[in-house]
């Protein structure tokens, strides 16, 4: 994106590549560009917009806890924003992307300071603020401990205390059942119920 008098401009470039990678047309990316900076008029999203666009998918508790660890899904480059061809990318993986694609995203909200693993750590606190979206759907859950090391000790394959994109990847494409359930319990944020 570049800009032009301080106001957020959309390249023919960035069209190019936003409808090669969206499925989107010209006319419905550059639709989707206005529709963005209406809301943001500086091109880009701040966490706090951003927590009031999950406290619409989530419930309020559950929203506040998990905004910052969703957030960086969406802020590839790690500059505490997002702009509009991070928020497409995103909304294009988590609709049309193939599960490694939409896995390799999610991965991001595991991995709390961005370093490319997943320690125990950085799984316990997600455990810890995920907890109650993952208690609603199962009343009879496991203590958030428990839960925290199981995952992990199923993601860890080699055992060498952190879990890598690829062995994550596995662990939620494999039949390990914990693994799964925490992507797609990080999936349902993003898709709406239909029901």
């Amino acid at each position: 994106m570049g800009s032009k008098n301080g106001k957020p401009v959309l390249r023919e470039e960035d069209i190019a590549s936003l409808t090669k990678s969206s499925g989107l047309d010209e006319a419905q990316v550059k639709e989707a560009f206005n529709a963005f900076v209406a809301e943001h008029p500086n091109g880009k999203m701040k966490p706090k917009d951003f927590r009031e666009m999950m406290s619409k998918a989530l419930p309020k508790k559950d929203a506040s806890k998990m905004e910052k660890h969703v957030f960086r899904i969406y802020d590839s480059n790690n500059d505490g924003y997002i702009d509009f061809s991070e928020f497409m990318l995103i909304f294009f993986i988590m609709s049309d992307g193939t599960p490694e694609e939409v896995l390799t995203k999610i991965f991001r909200v595991f991995d709390v300071n961005s370093d490319g693993t997943i320690t125990q750590k950085e799984m316990t606190k997600l455990i810890k603020d995920m907890y109650g979206l993952l208690k609603s759907e199962d009343p009879n859950l496991a203590a958030k401990e428990l839960i925290s090391k199981s995952a992990f000790a199923e993601m860890d394959k080699d055992q060498d205390g952190k879990v890598t994109t690829a062995e994550f990847i596995a662990a939620c494409m494999g039949q390990d059942d914990l693994s799964k359930m925490l992507a797609l319990k990080v999936i349902d944020i993003f898709v709406e119920d239909d029901a």
